[in-house]
């Protein structure tokens, strides 16, 4: 096949110009359309020995063109190629059709890039692939079956060795290095963890190779445990060339102990152990979070207070006929203020903090749809989603003279492009619903997509990446 395309190529580029210019290069015009007719079809692929034929006698005939051999042997040449190319562009067809589920196998292979992370496997199907065509373009269909069965499962085996190559690879060396540098025998129990999770990881994408949340999730903790083993182990091979005792790790752990302590301004004490110690500086954690909870709620009943006074003040500036205009301008502007307050307390209790979270930021409304999750590199909404939707919608409503723009995030996992790209298609499918589905005014909605550049968390945790691959709605209040 790669000889006959060489001939042909050379062929075509002996052609002189002035052959080019004359009439006759229209006798390749028929096949040349063959030809592309057959490509279209992907005949090389799936009627190679038609294709092949075709092809040979159209690279003939330009030969012949090329060595000004009379026009008759030149067409019937081309008559042959043009009828070879024609038949195999049929027969393709038809392969197409039979051969369907084998050919989304080796779509899905060649998507993950099998025949570079699976090499063997993939030369394997590919010939079976080859033999099943040839056999069915021959008339002999049960042969053509048998042998697309033996190609669709080594596609499907290559393409599940390419995921786990591309995925796994990075743990399996972590973990090969370990054994290297004796991670196993010094810190047994978290290499031992670190193994289990890479286990539970191929096992995840044996059970659905096409769901990979999962499997991401146990190989970033995986990773995670590798290195920590690694970590331990130099600490202690640290501590073993240094001549050091149990007592220093004891010493080291109560300092970091001690340091903790003075961050919350405890006094304790380690002469019976850390475990008392640990539960009190976790009392008094939880009591100073229940005690900032506690801070925002007072400071939001003196907001409230503060409305009533102001409230109040208007009345007795109505009692007194206060017509000032300074004074007739401050009163709409607290008006305007304790309206958008008002519906912005409402928009608060529309959501669970499961949902939504809820903040203002000058006169727009931030509505943070921590509720609202996509599957990993999706951009579809779910139909779970619906109920969130819903109660996004009655909050913009809140205020009808608003614009939205809809901000699409997330973490730092992956190219900084695809990220960007995902945001940004995640952005505007949750303005399409709004548009299509609830009704809402296009003009009133943009879309916009930061990717990777907003962090609000810790990229480098899984928490953190959770809280930045996120949909933030901002509704820009207009006055009414």
């Amino acid at each position: 096949m790669i000889k006959t395309w060489f001939s042909l190529i050379i062929a075509l580029a002996l052609i002189p110009l002035s052959y080019a210019q004359d009439p006759r290069s229209t006798l390749f015009e028929a096949a040349d359309e063959a030809l592309e007719s057959a490509q279209s079809a992907n005949a090389p692929l799936l009627a190679p020995r038609g294709y092949s034929n075709g092809l040979e006698a159209y690279s003939d005939a330009a030969n012949d063109l090329v060595r000004g051999r009379n026009t008759d042997r030149i067409q019937n040449r081309l008559a042959d190629a043009i009828r070879s190319l024609n038949d195999a562009a049929v027969a393709a067809r038809a392969a197409r059709i039979t051969l369907n589920t084998l050919i989304e196998s080796r779509d899905d292979a060649l998507n993950v890039r099998a025949d570079n992370f699976a090499t063997a496997l993939w030369t394997d199907a590919e010939e079976a692939f080859n033999s099943s065509s040839l056999a069915l373009e021959a008339g002999d269909n049960d042969i053509a079956q048998a042998r697309a069965e033996t190609a669709e499962i080594l596609f499907r085996d290559a393409e599940l060795t390419a995921i786990k190559a591309q995925y796994l690879s990075q743990t399996r060396a972590l973990l090969a290095q370990a054994v290297q540098d004796r991670v196993p025998q010094n810190s047994p129990i978290t290499y031992q963890k670190a193994q289990e999770l890479l286990t539970q990881a191929e096992q995840a994408i044996n059970e659905n190779r096409y769901e990979m949340e999962r499997p991401l999730r146990l190989v970033e903790q995986a990773n995670y445990e590798a290195r920590h083993a690694a970590f331990i182990t130099e600490k202690i091979r640290s501590l073993r060339d240094g001549n050091g005792t149990a007592e220093d790790i004891i010493l080291a752990h109560e300092e970091q102990i001690m340091q903790l302590a003075s961050a919350t301004d405890s006094v304790v004490q380690l002469d019976a152990g850390t475990e008392t110690v640990t539960l009190e500086l976790i009392t008094n954690i939880e009591n100073s979070h229940q005690r900032e909870i506690q801070l925002i709620s007072d400071l939001e009943n003196s907001r409230r207070q503060i409305a009533s006074l102001e409230n109040e003040i208007r009345e007795l500036d109505n009692q007194l006929n206060n017509a000032s205009e300074e004074h007739i301008l401050l009163v709409q502007r607290l008006e305007i203020e304790e309206q958008l307050r008002a519906r912005f307390t409402r928009i608060e209790t529309m959501f669970s903090l499961e949902e939504a979270q809820i903040t203002r930021e000058g006169s727009s409304v931030v509505v943070r749809l921590v509720g609202l999750t996509f599957g990993s590199g999706e951009s579809n909404i779910r139909p779970e989603h619906g109920q969130l939707l819903d109660k996004l919608y009655d909050a913009i409503d809140t205020f009808p003279r608003s614009r939205v723009v809809v901000e699409g995030h997330t973490d730092s996992y992956g190219g900084s492009q695809a990220n960007l790209r995902l945001s940004r298609s995640r952005a505007e499918a949750v303005g399409d619903y709004l548009n299509t589905q609830l009704g809402l005014e296009s003009f009133r909605v943009s879309s916009v997509g930061y990717g990777q550049m907003r962090p609000i968390a810790n990229n480098e945790t899984s928490q953190g990446r959770a809280r930045n691959r996120r949909i933030d709605i901002r509704i820009e209040t207009q006055q009414e």
